[in-house]
């Protein structure tokens, strides 16, 4: 007989794991205890030696699906006890812990299986969920992850739900959001004025019609409210898109199965296994011809951005909707954020209310109140590399695991696709999708997550790191705090950010193609070859794009035009050889040439994205964007990928500076144009020619410097053909390369450049 103690720490509480230890321990004819505290789980084991041995093996391999173990330790006790069986006890909690908080996760099979059996008191209960699947981050306040912490606090369980929450052997023990249609949340359906129409699950029928009849509904979800229409009907879409302000950006949509998705687009098994995995993100897929959607649904891409219900509340809607649609209709969903664009998804139930009446045509809404907003990840399912647009539901607060511990920082994140981290030891926890910092709502929902992640981590930062540009609103945060704040420009961070998620430690070159970031010579930068070593920090621009001026500043980015006409200028062409669209502007053209001429806010940039934007705008593609990114999307989307050639880029050497000359690259487009070549083919060679030029230029500083390890990062690398081209190109050449694979490569990811730079920072002063 001997007897243990066992601690294991990770994802352990509120995923089952304390039942899951006492039937291993019944099993294996044990005795003694397991209890959360602070620390994790800790489990008294008492037992013959070989039982202990196998529950300790059978621990560490067959744990609940939503568990995560990190560390496990043990550690031989003296002394046996006269303890007779296996109990679980209460809670307990301390200022500080280790315990990872679990993401949401999506409605498991068993659950699915209860909502549509008929004789079961949870039959089409949309709050269905247990220990292995349901509602997490989005209703915790606090640690422990114990009932009063959540915002289940007001429901009081009915004795056949208490039943089920107390009994150890029954897959509910201690799952915190247990209920059931006696004591649960519940659902209700107004009018876009608030008035009650109906209740329950007539309300949720009642909506599944309204769909049908193309109707607007905004229903609040998991971690805010979801915009919702039928993805079929024309009218429905173009309405949500004129209410919402979203003109030509993608709509994600909710289709009810595997199946389903497969009539829409085109799925291998790494899609599907994503689709249906755990966290049920919006994936990003190429569309079947015809297209049984509506075509306003994605207008600028070939792809669309599916998703599987992740939701009881999903599971039943769909339910109605296929009872209700005729045999024809495609039972599908838009499902977008709750909000206007560039505004922080909707939360509460007033607060929707009042921010929505203007869009929607119903709510339907529930008293489960969201304690954190927490938008839907959205990912590229590639072969083997995942590449993630928007991390969020499913995956955060899943940390990224640094190389080493460090003291506890903060990263404050740019200005667009804004996200904060918080280190805690060797973890790294960067917070979901906050959005774009330019108005006071997004500034209020940025400071509550930074509030948030405090508290449930239990971690005050030494130091705060921000962007180098001081007018962002998250730089002035930082420098609000009264803690010491330190600077890190944008394009170091990306590699900062890439080489602190695959662990590396040592020199590394770094390319970081973007579309604008203040560069240390307070120039816009965004096409940057770099030299970063994040063990004593040396950091060193090695190279960049040829800098081209913007004509208007902001307004360049917005009018791509603007931007094709100063690389015309660079290359001296008449005005009487400008493509037509150019010739049309009239009057604006004569104004920004005499910008250009008399230098009038005309910053330099050697941004990617704007050289993006300029190719894009020459080829008539796009003069003015509605949304970040369009030209770019525009211009992959027509290119013509059974072309090989492609244009011929090189590098300049100037005082040991390589700049690529993307003023020749931009000089060849121009030529072909004229020739009266193709757009789609200019656009292959274009998006061929800058990679295979990029991977010249890599290679150029490799040999000088002589590191073969180089990392991608930056918003371009959301073009798949430049990230997969270029990555397989520097890999064929002999390089390690580092790209991301638990965060997206666009700025989501500076806030964690921005903190393990910070904890290097603190360690060697």
């Amino acid at each position: 007989m001997k007897r243990k103690q066992i601690t294991v720490n990770g994802r352990v509480q509120g995923v089952g794991f304390r039942p899951f230890v006492y039937r291993l321990a019944s099993e294996h004819s044990l005795t003694g205890s397991v209890s959360n505290n602070e620390q994790g789980v800790i489990i008294d084991v008492q037992g013959r030696s070989p039982d202990i041995d196998m529950f300790e093996s059978a621990l560490a391999t067959r744990h609940p699906p939503l568990a995560q173990i990190t560390e496990l330790s043990s550690t031989d006790l003296d002394r046996l006890n006269h303890q007779e069986d296996f109990v679980i006890t209460p809670s307990t909690s301390g200022q500080q812990h280790s315990v990872l908080i679990s993401p949401d996760a999506c409605i498991c099979s068993d659950c699915a299986g209860e909502i549509i059996d008929p004789q079961n008191r949870r039959y089409l209960y949309p709050f269905t969920n247990c220990t292995n699947c349901g509602p997490r981050l989005t209703i915790t306040r606090s640690i422990p992850y114990d009932r009063p912490m959540t915002s289940m606090a007001c429901f009081e369980m009915c004795p056949e739900c208490l039943n089920e929450y107390n009994d150890p052997m029954d897959r509910r023990f201690h799952a915190q959001p247990n209920a059931c249609p006696v004591c649960g949340p519940q659902v209700w359906l107004t009018s876009n004025t608030g008035q009650k129409l109906a209740e329950n699950n007539e309300a949720m029928l009642h909506a599944a019609k309204m769909l049908v009849q193309g109707k607007i509904i905004a229903a609040k979800g998991l971690g805010g409210f979801h915009l919702v229409c039928h993805a079929r009907i024309n009218r429905a879409v173009d309405n949500l898109r004129r209410r919402k302000h979203r003109p030509g950006k993608s709509l994600a949509v909710m289709v009810q199965d595997l199946q389903t998705a497969d009539n829409i687009a085109y799925l291998n098994n790494v899609q599907k296994k994503i689709l249906s995995g755990m966290e049920h993100p919006i994936v990003i897929l190429p569309v079947k011809k015809p297209f049984p959607l509506s075509p306003l649904l994605s207008p600028d891409t070939d792809n669309i951005g599916l998703m599987l219900p992740y939701t009881p509340f999903h599971m039943v809607l769909f339910h109605h909707l296929r009872t209700i649609s005729p045999q024809d209709m495609l039972p599908a969903l838009v499902m977008t954020s709750g909000n206007f664009s560039s505004e922080p998804i909707s939360l509460g139930n007033r607060e929707a209310l009042k921010r929505l009446s203007s869009i929607t045509d119903l709510f339907l809404f529930h008293n489960r109140d969201i304690l954190v907003r927490c938008d839907d990840s959205v990912v590229f399912a590639e072969e083997h590399c995942p590449v993630f647009l928007r991390r969020a539901r499913g995956y955060t607060p899943t940390p990224v695991f640094l190389a080493r511990k460090g003291p506890c920082v903060l990263g404050t994140g740019p200005e667009l696709k804004n996200t904060i981290c918080l280190t805690k030891d060797d973890q790294a926890y960067v917070s979901q999708h906050i959005g774009d910092l330019k108005n006071l709502e997004t500034y209020e929902f940025f400071q509550e997550i930074i509030n948030h992640f405090s508290d449930v981590l239990r971690v005050r930062p030494k130091a705060v790191i921000r962007d180098f540009h001081p007018d962002y609103m998250s730089s002035g945060y930082a420098e609000k705090t009264g803690l010491p704040v330190y600077q890190l420009q944008h394009h170091f961070a990306h590699i900062f950010s890439v080489m602190a998620e695959n662990k590396f430690q040592g020199p590394c070159l770094g390319v970081a193609i973007d579309g604008t970031g203040l560069g240390l010579d307070k120039t816009l930068w965004g096409g940057e070859l770099l030299l970063v070593d994040n063990t004593d920090l040396n950091m060193k621009r090695l190279g960049s794009f040829s800098p081209i001026p913007l004509p208007g500043g902001e307004k360049a980015i917005e009018e791509p035009w603007r931007i094709a006409v100063s690389f015309l200028r660079k290359l001296d062409v008449n005005r009487d050889k400008y493509p037509q669209g150019l010739k049309m502007m009239g009057q604006k053209l004569e104004i920004v040439h005499q910008m250009l001429d008399k230098n009038i806010n005309s910053p330099f940039s050697s941004g990617c994205g704007r050289l993006f934007d300029a190719v894009s705008a020459l080829l008539g593609l796009t003069q003015k964007i509605d949304y970040e990114g369009q030209a770019a999307i525009l211009l992959e989307k027509i290119q013509d990928r059974s072309i090989t050639e492609f244009y011929d880029v090189q590098s300049l050497e100037s005082d040991i500076f390589l700049t690529l000359d993307t003023i020749s690259l931009f000089e060849q487009i121009n030529t072909d144009l004229m020739r009266q070549i193709l757009p789609e083919i200019i656009s292959r060679k274009f998006h061929l020619g800058l990679s295979h030029g990029i991977c010249k230029w890599v290679m150029q500083a490799s040999e000088k410097t002589g590191i073969k390890t180089v990392g991608l990062s930056g918003g371009v690398m959301q073009n798949m053909t430049i990230f997969q081209t270029l990555a397989k190109l520097l890999a064929d050449n002999g390089l390690n390369v580092l790209v991301h694979k638990q965060l997206p490569p666009n700025d989501a990811c500076v806030s964690l450049g921005q903190a393990v730079y910070g904890q290097r920072l603190l360690e060697s002063a």
